[in-house]
C-alpha cells in the first residue's frame, strides 16, 4: 500500500463513504488523501500529526481532517488494546460540482474553510456523536442527510485547528515514504537523544538538504517539530502517572535539563508543568 498519496477505497461512482474501524491500531502511515474526512472516535487514544502539528486523541474525540492534509494516527495500545473510529469520506465535488455553493449551504463555508487545517470539535458534541451512532443503519440517502446535519453542527461548534500550517504541494509517493520514515523515527525515539546527522540519514539526506526539506514542509525545524512531540508524551504521563515526579517525566521525555523542560513545556501549553498536572 503506497504511504502517500492514499486513495480511500470506494465503490464506482459513489459519494460518500460511511467507514467504521475497529482494530488494535489505527492505520499509522503518514498519508493523505483528497477526500475530507469527519471522523468520531469512539474508543482508543493515542498521538494524531496532522500538518505540522502533534496533537493527542481519545475516544468521544470528534476530529476533521481536510483534503490533501497529511496525517497519521499513533495509537496508544498499551493505553487502549481496541481502538474504535466511525469515518465520513468525501469532498467538495461528491454531490454535484456547484453544490456547496448554494445559497442554502452558505453556512457550510466556514466548516470547509476551517477544515483546511484540521479541527477539532469542542462544543456540541452529543449532539454530533448521537449523529454518527446513526448512520451504520442508514441507507445512502439517509447517510448523506446525515453528512449534512453534521456539518451544520460542527459549523455552529465551537473549534480548535488541528495544525497552523499545511504543505500545500501533493507529497509524491518518495516524498511521503521518506516523511512517514521521519516521522515514526521520532514518535519511537524521542525519549532518546538524537542528532541531526541520524535524522538526516533516516531521509536519505545530507544534514542541510535534510534541514532545508523538513523546514519547507512542516514550516518549522525538526527540533521544534520533536520538543512538540516529547512536550505531548509528557502531558500523557503527567495526567495519566500522578506518582511519577515531574522530573523524572521530564527525563522520560528526552529532556536531559528540567529547566529547559519546564521552559519549553509553558511555551507550549501555557502553564508550567506543576499547574498542567493541578488541572487534573
Amino acid at each position: 500500500m503506497k504511504v502517500l498519496p492514499f486513495k480511500i477505497p470506494k465503490p464506482r461512482n459513489e459519494a460518500l463513504v460511511y467507514q467504521l474501524d475497529r482494530v488494535e491500531a489505527f492505520y499509522d502511515q503518514l498519508h493523505q488523501h483528497g477526500e475530507i474526512q469527519i471522523s468520531y472516535i469512539s474508543k482508543g487514544e493515542g498521538s494524531l500529526i496532522v500538518g505540522d502539528s502533534i496533537n493527542e486523541y481519545k475516544a468521544n474525540d470528534l476530529l476533521i481532517i481536510g483534503g490533501f492534509v497529511p496525517h497519521v494516527f499513533k495509537s496508544d495500545v498499551t493505553a487502549s488494546p481496541v481502538s474504535e473510529m466511525h469515518t465520513l469520506f468525501f469532498d467538495l465535488h461528491s454531490f454535484g460540482k456547484d453544490f456547496f455553493d448554494i445559497a442554502d449551504l452558505s453556512l457550510t463555508q466556514d466548516f470547509f474553510k476551517k477544515s483546511e487545517l484540521g479541527m477539532r470539535v469542542l462544543s456540541n458534541k452529543k449532539t454530533i456523536i448521537d449523529e454518527f451512532l446513526k448512520l451504520s443503519s442508514q441507507n445512502k440517502v439517509e447517510q448523506i442527510a446525515t453528512l449534512l446535519m453534521i456539518i451544520s453542527h460542527v459549523s455552529k461548534a465551537k473549534t480548535a485547528p488541528l495544525s497552523s500550517f499545511v504543505y500545500r504541494k501533493s507529497f509524491s509517493d518518495d516524498e511521503g515514504k521518506r516523511m512517514n520514515n521521519v516521522y515514526k523515527y521520532a514518535m519511537e525515539k524521542f525519549n532518546e537523544p538524537i542528532s541531526l546527522e541520524e535524522v538526516a540519514s533516516i531521509a536519505n539526506m545530507s544534514r542541510n538538504a535534510f534541514c532545508r526539506y523538513f523546514k519547507k514542509r512542516t514550516n518549522k525545524t525538526f527540533f521544534q517539530f520533536l520538543i512538540e512531540i516529547r512536550i505531548e508524551n509528557a502531558c500523557k504521563l503527567i495526567v495519566n502517572k500522578p506518582e511519577l515526579s515531574i522530573s523524572l517525566i521530564s527525563e522520560q521525555c528526552g529532556f536531559n535539563n528540567i529547566a529547559n523542560f519546564n521552559r519549553k513545556f509553558k511555551e507550549l501549553k501555557g502553564c508550567p508543568p506543576t499547574q498542567y498536572r493541578s488541572q487534573f
